[in-house]
C-alpha cells in the first residue's frame, strides 16, 4: 500500500509524573492522523538509547523536551515528509542514519520513537484495522498474560522493602478478563489487609502500594493472605513475580537485600531458596547489568525453573541481546520501545528472543501516558507476557481496558495462554508452609 507522509507535529505534554515528555502527530495526504507518545523511566539501565532533555533547569527542572521537538520539527521532517508510511523499515533506518549515534544521543530516542509509534498508527488508521492487527495479520490472536504489580520497594518506593516490584501472575485464569478480575479482587484485598494493620494505602508510580514492610518475606505473606482472601489458591490460580532491579542494590560487587549482603552465587541461592517456599515463576533483572558471570550461573542453577528476564541487561537491544542468547544470560526479554527507540529495532529483538525460545514480556515504563499501544503491541508481536502496573491509576488501566477491548474483538478466536506462556517455569505449587 502506498500512502505518502505531508506533516509531522511535536508537542510537550505531561506524563503520569508531571514530567514532560513528548507526542508527535503524523499527517498523511489524505488528512489521516497517527499520534503517539513516549514514555521514561525511572529506574533505567546504563545501555539504554538516549532520551534527549533540555537541560535548563528554569525549565522543568532540567527535564523539557523542546530539543526533542525541534528535531521532529526540521531534521525529522525534512527527511521524512513525502515518504510512503506503509514502509516502516525504511522510515526507521532513515531516522537511524541521521541520528548516526548507537545510542541515539543526536536526536533523542525520544524523539525517534515518537515518529516511528506514530507512523505505524497513521498506517493501521489509514488501512482500516486496529493496530494489532496491523502489526501481527490474522495471526495476532493471543492475549498476554499479565504481570501485575501490587506492592512495590527499591526505587519506586520509599520504604524499607529493597525489592523495586511484587508482582501477582494469574497463570490459572481460563481468559485474560477474568485473570484482570483476580488481580483486581487481590489488589482491593490486598488493600482491606493494609487498612486493618494500620499501613497506607497510597499507591505509587505505577499503582502498586509501598508499605512500611520490614522485609521479602514479609511482602509475599501478605501476598498470599490476599490471594486465599479472593479465595483463589495460591501458586495454582496465581503466581508471583519478582522485579529486583539488582543495579540499585550493587555496591563494590556485592548486593544488599533485606540488611543482608550477598556474592552473586549467595544471592542466586537466596532466589533458590525463595522460590521453594513461594510460588515465584519470574525474576527480573535478578543481578546487575555488568555481573555477566553471574547471570550465566543463574540461568544454569534456576534457569530450568523459573523465568529470568532481562531488562537492564538487554535494554530491547537486538546486538546485546544476540551477545546474552549466545552466552547463555538470560530465558526472557523484557520489552520496553522507548530502551531502544524505534519499532523496527523492537520488532527485530522480539523475534531474536522468539527464535532462541526466550519468554518475552511487553513493558511499559513508570513514567506512562494515556498512549495504549503497548496493549496493541503485545497482541501483534506475539508477547505471550505483559507488564502494566497494578489496577490502579488510569494510565496503567488504560493499557488493561484496551486488551478487553481487543478479546472483545477477538471473540471465540481470543487465546489466552495462562501456564503455557511460562515455559521455563517448573515451580513447585504449594503454599507456603
Amino acid at each position: 500500500m502506498y500512502q505518502v507522509i505531508t506533516h509531522l507535529r511535536a508537542r510537550e505534554i505531561l506524563d503520569s509524573r508531571g514530567t514532560p515528555t513528548i507526542e508527535v502527530d503524523v499527517t498523511l495526504d489524505n488528512g489521516v492522523i497517527g499520534r503517539a507518545a513516549v514514555p521514561s523511566g525511572a529506574s533505567t539501565g546504563r545501555y539504554e538509547a538516549h532520551e534527549k532533555r533540555d537541560g535548563n533547569v528554569k525549565r522543568y527542572f532540567g527535564k523539557g523536551v523542546l530539543k526533542a521537538i525541534d528535531a521532529v520539527h526540521t531534521t525529522l521532517a525534512d527527511a521524512l515528509e513525502g515518504h510512503n508510511v506503509y514502509e516502516q523499515q525504511n522510515i526507521d533506518t532513515i531516522m537511524c542514519q541521521l541520528d548516526g549515534t548507537p545510542e541515539k544521543k543526536s536526536l533523542g530516542a525520544n524523539a525517534l520513537l515518537a515518529v516511528s509509534l506514530a507512523c505505524l498508527k497513521a498506517a493501521a488508521t489509514n488501512s482500516g484495522v486496529p493496530l494489532y492487527r496491523h502489526i501481527g495479520g490474522n495471526t495476532a490472536h493471543r492475549l498476554p498474560v499479565p504481570l501485575v504489580n501490587v506492592m512495590n520497594g527499591g526505587a519506586h518506593a520509599n520504604n524499607a522493602l529493597d525489592i523495586q516490584e511484587f508482582m501477582l501472575v494469574p497463570w490459572g485464569a481460563d481468559t485474560f478478563s477474568e485473570a484482570l478480575r483476580w488481580s483486581a479482587e487481590c489488589f482491593h484485598a490486598l488493600k482491606s489487609l493494609l487498612q486493618d494493620k494500620g499501613f497506607s494505602t497510597a499507591v505509587g508510580d505505577e499503582g502498586g502500594f509501598a508499605p512500611p514492610l520490614k522485609d521479602t518475606t514479609q511482602a509475599l505473606d501478605m501476598l498470599c493472605q490476599a490471594i486465599e482472601k479472593t479465595s483463589r489458591k495460591v501458586g495454582t490460580d496465581i503466581a508471583f513475580a519478582l522485579d529486583v532491579a539488582a543495579n540499585e542494590l550493587y555496591h563494590n560487587k556485592t548486593y544488599t537485600i533485606d540488611q543482608q549482603t550477598y556474592t552473586s552465587d549467595a544471592l542466586i541461592d537466596w532466589y533458590q531458596q525463595l522460590r521453594k517456599k513461594y510460588p515465584i515463576v519470574s525474576i527480573e533483572d535478578g543481578l546487575q547489568e555488568d555481573d555477566l558471570s553471574g547471570w550465566q550461573n543463574a540461568q544454569r542453577i534456576l534457569g530450568s525453573h523459573v523465568q529470568l528476564v532481562g531488562d537492564d541487561l538487554f535494554v530491547t537491544n537486538p546486538q546485546r541481546l544476540r551477545q546474552g542468547i549466545a552466552e547463555g544470560w538470560a530465558n526472557a526479554l523484557l520489552v520496553k520501545i522507548n530502551q531502544i527507540g524505534t519499532l523496527t529495532q523492537t520488532a527485530e529483538a522480539i523475534r531474536l528472543a522468539q527464535d532462541a525460545q526466550m519468554g518475552r514480556i511487553m513493558s511499559h515504563r513508570s513514567g506512562e501516558t494515556e498512549d495504549t499501544s503497548i496493549a496493541d503491541l503485545a497482541v501483534g508481536f506475539n508477547c505471550p507476557q505483559i507488564k502494566i502496573g497494578s489496577t490502579a491509576r488510569s494510565e496503567r488501566l488504560a493499557k488493561y481496558n484496551q486488551l478487553l477491548r481487543i478479546e472483545e474483538q477477538l471473540g471465540a478466536s481470543a487465546l489466552y495462554d495462562g501456564k503455557k506462556a511460562f515455559p521455563h517455569t517448573t515451580q513447585p505449587l504449594a503454599k507456603p508452609s
